[in-house]
């Protein structure tokens, strides 16, 4: 899973929719590399399987098709926006609304991930250093405190890599045992104050904060900073529930109120913890006679459950510890400066594999991470010690986009996952960013990011057995009233377009196609355009 490194740690036309038509020039001389990428990257090196695909149509017929479906009288009260490009030719094919801005739920991490590919670098590692307030005798006594110093390394991870629970901690461990160390005098504590930033991103709504999709986000990180229940129905009719914790260590306490219900009852349970709190409360009912149910709930202040979980490695490895363990957050004071003695580091995955992780998965802590530490990097000595990392961020993504001449008004981001209902993005900001980032020195690590259509990711499900399986490699966005598919599609004409369709504020009505399934419905006609 990661690196151990002892010493210092390293880490030291606008044709791009309508208006933007000079970024085409800029691409066609790498097209030819550009446009196997996808087919270079996992599931998507297989051909897409046979069966039958659309007749072809002409640019004309296209755009009326899609106009058309976008002025149903049942879309009425929504907004569309929607803009297609050739990425061989900068031809813009389709526009509706292309400048409208609008939410872009996780279509945001697009801009993350452009954002950590070009500023971090692909095959660069986040390290996490291992530090000490006191030189290490001849007995192996360490005087004083040890204390981890993180930078947002999200790969502390037993849920995802399938390890035991304590063998996660066995780099750690092993760069304290290769330093000498038999005995902590002191205080284990987890440093996360590197990424400057509140538990939580910008305009997150109180309700995100208690699902796993909203955890604190820590410059130290354990299990991605939430804890997993399983629910299981009593022996009898009325019994209480058995709830079990699956992750040790976390100091949280459960309030169960969940009984057991009748055989066909439906089960009907929801979680609460209040922000500030470390009580989980889980209320309903369980069927009689029926399976467990996973529940979800986040750990306040990750850094410390990561400390006292790393105590408990330690002594099972035979390294005593006298102290407690700690955690720290911004804007608590770091405790990394009084750490002056080296142990070693612990080195993430590459960059690229953790953008990948991101973008399959629309992991909304690994985006935040990403998109902080891209910010705190630029901080300079004379930056205000109150502006955030997240805030350094957003002005470092505005940086970044004007470097490449996209028009950085066009995407007003203040957080790097998606969740912040003030972001504002328009559709034709982001095919600008898919065909820069089609000719990027990472367009290999950019496209292996993206989810392929019926394959993996977030598009797993979606698109299988219809014409764009396969032939589509796009990033999903859903907030309630926000639903997002840009990427990149290969056309029957041979073709390879990029789009961005963003549908806001629309409401399903009884019996007709949900939100997800127009956006679907619209990309599946992009596969029949029959032109380059």
């Amino acid at each position: 899973m990661m690196a151990v490194r002892q010493g210092e740690h390293r880490l030291k036309a606008r044709a791009y929719g309508h208006r933007r038509a000079w970024l085409c020039g800029c691409l066609v001389a790498g097209l030819a590399m550009t446009l196997a990428a996808p087919s270079a990257a996992g599931a998507s090196a297989e051909a897409p399987a046979e069966r039958p695909l659309p007749a072809a149509i002409s640019a004309a017929a296209l755009r009326a098709e899609l106009e058309a479906r976008v002025a149903a009288p049942r879309f009425a009260g929504a907004l569309w926006g929607v803009s297609v490009v050739s990425l061989q030719t900068g031809e813009v094919l389709f526009a509706h609304g292309a400048e409208r801005r609008m939410s872009p739920a996780s279509n945001t991490k697009l801009f993350t991930a452009a954002l950590a590919l070009d500023r971090l670098g692909g095959k660069s590692r986040l390290a996490t250093r291992v530090l000490a307030t006191g030189a290490v005798d001849a007995s192996g006594a360490l005087p004083g405190d040890l204390v981890i110093a993180g930078r947002g390394d999200p790969g502390w991870n037993p849920r995802r890599s399938g390890q035991a629970w304590a063998d996660v901690f066995a780099p750690v461990v092993e760069v304290i045992r290769r330093a000498g160390v038999r005995r902590i005098t002191g205080d284990v504590i987890a440093d996360g104050t590197y990424l400057r930033v509140p538990p939580h991103g910008a305009s997150w709504t109180a309700d995100d904060l208690m699902e796993d999709y909203g955890a604190e986000v820590s410059g130290v990180v354990l299990d991605e900073n939430y804890v997993e229940m399983d629910v299981a129905p009593g022996a009898t009719l009325g019994a209480p529930a058995t709830i079990s914790w699956r992750q040790p260590g976390h100091g949280l306490a459960l309030d169960a109120r969940v009984i057991t219900g009748p055989a066909e009852s439906v089960p009907a349970l929801r979680v609460v913890r209040l922000p500030g709190e470390s009580v989980v409360r889980v209320f309903g009912s369980i069927s009689l006679g029926g399976k467990a149910r996973l529940l979800e709930a986040t750990v306040p202040r990750p850094a410390a459950w990561y400390a006292s979980e790393l105590i408990a490695a330690l002594r099972v490895a035979g390294i005593a510890v006298d102290g407690r363990p700690r955690g720290v957050r911004w804007p608590e004071a770091p405790e990394e400066p009084r750490a002056s003695v080296v142990l070693g580091a612990v080195e993430s995955q590459p960059v690229r594999d953790l953008v990948r992780v991101m973008m399959k998965d629309s992991n909304n802590l690994r985006a935040s991470l990403l998109f902080d530490l891209a910010g705190e990097l630029t901080r300079l000595p004379g930056t205000p010690a109150w502006r955030t990392s997240e805030e350094l961020g957003a002005a470092d993504l505005q940086a970044f986009l004007a470097e490449r001449g996209i028009p950085a008004d066009e995407a007003i981001l203040e957080e790097g996952s998606g969740l912040s209902r003030n972001n504002l993005v328009t559709p034709a900001v982001i095919v600008a960013l898919l065909q820069r980032m089609a000719g990027h020195r990472e367009a290999a690590a950019w496209f292996d990011s993206l989810p392929v259509a019926g394959v993996d990711g977030s598009l797993e499900t979606r698109f299988r057995g219809g014409p764009a399986e396969r032939r589509v490699w796009a990033k999903t966005g859903t907030l309630r009233w926000a639903h997002s598919l840009s990427g990149y599609v290969d056309t029957v004409g041979g073709a390879r377009l990029a789009f961005s369709v963003m549908l806001n504020r629309h409401r399903v009505e009884p019996g007709a196609p949900a939100a997800r399934a127009e956006l679907d419905a619209l990309v599946d006609r992009l596969v029949a355009y029959g032109g380059r």
